[in-house]
C-alpha cells in the first residue's frame, strides 16, 4: 500500500497533482482512492488530498503516522501535515513561504524557523526550491506538476506512464507546458 498527502493552499493545483497520480496508478492497474478536502481553497486556505493505492484498498483515509509521502507545496502547510507522515515516510516540501489570513492581516507572523526545524526533525526531508524551474516550465501555476516530477523519482511509474497520465488529467492546450515542468522537476536533484 502506498499513501501520499498532497496539501498546499488554494491555487496551487493540489488536487490536479492528486488526479495525476491517480490517473497513473489507475493505468497500472492498482485499486485507488482519494480524498480531498478544499473547503476554503478560493481563498488560499489550505488544501490536501490523500491518494492511497495497491491491489486492494478499503478506506481513502490516511490514518496519522501512515503515510508513505507528504507532498507540501508550502512551508506552513508541510507542519500541518507532519503527523501524518510514518517514520519511514518522506516529507517533500517546496520552499515556499504563503501568508494565512492571520499574518495578512497583522495578528500573527509566518513563523521564522520551518524550514531549519524540518531539516532537523524530519529524518528524510527534502526541501524544495521551485522559484528556477518554475521560470524554465513558463508557468507558476505549474507548481504541482514540477513537485509531481520530484515525487515521481521515488514511486514505481516510469516517465511514459507519467506522460500518459498528464495527458489524460489536463487540456491538451496545457499538456506540453506541464509534460516540460513534470520534465523540469523530475530532475530537481534532492
Amino acid at each position: 500500500m502506498k499513501n501520499v498527502i498532497f496539501a498546499g493552499v488554494g491555487g496551487q493545483g493540489v488536487i490536479l497533482a492528486s488526479k495525476i497520480l491517480m490517473q497513473v496508478a489507475m493505468n497500472a492497474g492498482y485499486d485507488v482512492k482519494e480524498s480531498e478536502v478544499h473547503g476554503m481553497a478560493q481563498r488560499g486556505g489550505s488544501v490536501d488530498c490523500h491518494v492511497r493505492y495497491d491491489t486492494k484498498v478499503y478506506s481513502p483515509l490516511i490514518e496519522k503516522g501512515t503515510a508513505d509521502f507528504v507532498m507540501a507545496f508550502e512551508l506552513l502547510e508541510a507542519m500541518r501535515k507532519l503527523e501524518y507522515l510514518s517514520p519511514q515516510g518522506m516529507l517533500i516540501v517546496n520552499r515556499f513561504k504563503v501568508n494565512p489570513a492571520p499574518v495578512e492581516a497583522g495578528l500573527a507572523k509566518y513563523p521564522e524557523d520551518i524550514e531549519s526545524w524540518l531539516c532537523s526533525n524530519v529524518p528524510r526531508c527534502h526541501v524544495i526550491d521551485t522559484t528556477q524551474a518554475l521560470k524554465e516550465a513558463g508557468s507558476g501555476r505549474a507548481l504541482n506538476i514540477v513537485m509531481l516530477g520530484v515525487l515521481s523519482n521515488f514511486l514505481e511509474f516510469d516517465q511514459k506512464a507519467w506522460e500518459q497520465a498528464i495527458r489524460q488529467s489536463v487540456k491538451e492546450k496545457f499538456v506540453d507546458m506541464n509534460v516540460r515542468a513534470f520534465n523540469i522537476g523530475k530532475n530537481i536533484r534532492t
